[in-house]
């Protein structure tokens, strides 16, 4: 009888570290990563300046004409558009726009 009580108790605990290592898998895998990347994001937003050239998540190239704390008026080909800081998801710069070295 003391056999099987002492088994039972061994599962119990089993279980409760597989419980465990399940939630720090999830943690590490899915929840830190992704709070690292709004940090990277939202240092992103917060460091463009007026006259960068940037690209909105819709897919709009413009240069950056005004800007505020929580909008931004970006110059386009068509005219001034008014987004979101939010919105802005890439900054263009000369290094993306050189053209690439030729093979001799």
């Amino acid at each position: 009888m003391n056999t099987i009580f002492l088994q039972a108790d061994a599962g119990q605990w089993n279980s409760i570290l597989m419980l465990v290592l399940m939630f720090a898998v999830i943690y590490f895998f899915m929840i830190r990563p992704q709070v690292k990347k709004q940090k990277v994001e939202k240092k992103f937003q917060g460091g463009i300046n007026k006259g960068d050239k940037v690209v909105t998540t819709s897919g709009i190239h413009g240069k950056i004409a005004d800007i505020n704390e929580t909008t931004c008026v970006i110059e386009t080909g068509a005219g001034r558009i008014k987004f979101e800081r939010s919105a802005i998801s890439q900054e263009l710069t000369a290094a993306s726009y050189a053209a690439p070295a030729e093979k001799k």
